[in-house]
């Protein structure tokens, strides 16, 4: 098993500097952390999120935790079983994706219905984790949720240029979620569900001609070696994001010294969201730069085209809420009060 990687970044300390104070407790007795997930160890993910993280909690703990980051699901079972993994105490903590699991977490859908995320991961990050706070106590009650977030807009990475709803007909394009996967249903193109993990390998096999992901992640599964074109969407709000966790088994949480606790605490929620949405956004810069310098095509929709898919989307939106309902969940309020926090959040 590979151990985790110690790598600071200049965003992810200042991003600490402006925490809260943290309690560094002398004498705690130490404990080791096991941090389970899905991308490989130089992926953006690891390298510049979760490893600075676990960094930033031992410092703040004085050595007390120990966070030893496994990737590439070393530790076994697929993308779809992390959060499962988590609640059963086979690993102590875990990124992953709620989408992975389609209808378990259906209030972590709300900033998934296409048109309402902001396309900088840090305003969709910090109004996720304060929604999260408000929203998800019953949804995620099998564990302990440290953090949920969302990153900054995604794109679509294609074997062909689109422009138009029509250059998407007939294309296999993966989706990361259930609803994401309606919008990309609705503006015409077969869509596919799967993990980050199988994206590269279907590409490769033709299976799909594109998948819908945000420039972070694309080195790690070398989309841009796979896909020569790649499509965006212009300003806020944009065609989707996609929410995650941070969640941790609760008997573990709940067997630590109480100042140990706090650490944890104080370096998870919006303290993480903060480092998790910053990441995204620096990272986008620059794999968008090199995807740009290696040749590769960008293109922005006109923000007509983008009225158009607004326009053909929609149901997707109302669809939901009628879901909801069946549910026992008042989607619209859920909505709603996600707009409000994404304009709350939106000068972060």
């Amino acid at each position: 098993m590979k151990r985790r990687q110690f790598l600071t970044t200049a965003a992810a300390v200042g991003t600490f500097l402006a925490a809260p104070a943290i309690v560094r407790p002398a004498s705690a007795q130490a404990v080791t952390l096991r941090l389970h997930h899905f991308l490989p160890p130089q992926s953006n993910g690891h390298a510049k999120m979760l490893a600075p993280w676990a960094d930033i909690v031992a410092k703040a703990s004085n050595n007390a935790i120990k966070i030893e980051i496994y990737p590439s699901m070393q530790l076994g079972g697929t993308p779809p079983q992390l959060y499962n993994q988590a609640r059963d105490g086979v690993v102590d903590i875990v990124w992953t994706l709620p989408g992975y699991t389609p209808g378990r977490f259906p209030i972590t859908e709300t900033i998934e219905v296409p048109f309402i995320a902001n396309t900088r991961g840090i305003v969709n990050a910090l109004a996720c984790e304060e929604f999260g706070r408000a929203n998800l106590g019953e949804e995620t009650k099998e564990v302990k949720l440290l953090c949920f977030w969302a990153h900054d807009a995604g794109l679509i990475h294609s074997t062909k240029q689109v422009k138009t709803m029509e250059d998407l007909r007939g294309m296999k394009l993966r989706n990361p979620a259930r609803l994401t996967g309606e919008a990309l249903k609705a503006l015409g193109a077969t869509s596919v569900g799967m993990p980050v993990p199988q994206i590269a390998e279907s590409l490769a096999q033709k299976v799909i001609d594109g998948a819908v992901v945000p420039w972070e992640v694309v080195p790690a599964v070398r989309i841009q070696e796979l896909c020569k074109y790649h499509t965006a969407i212009p300003g806020s709000p944009t065609l989707y994001t996609a929410g995650f966790f941070l969640a941790m088994n609760l008997q573990k949480y709940a067997g630590l010294p109480g100042e140990l606790k706090k650490v944890i605490d104080d370096t998870s929620g919006p303290a993480f969201a903060k480092l998790a949405g910053n990441m995204w956004d620096t990272e986008a810069k620059t794999v968008s730069t090199m995807v740009k310098e290696r040749g590769n095509v960008i293109t922005t929709i006109t923000e007509e085209e983008k009225a158009r898919w607004v326009k053909a989307t929609a149901h997707v939106t109302t669809d939901w809420v009628e879901q909801m309902k069946g549910r026992n969940i008042d989607g619209a309020k859920l909505i709603a009060s996600m707009k409000s926090l994404l304009a709350k959040h939106a000068n972060a």
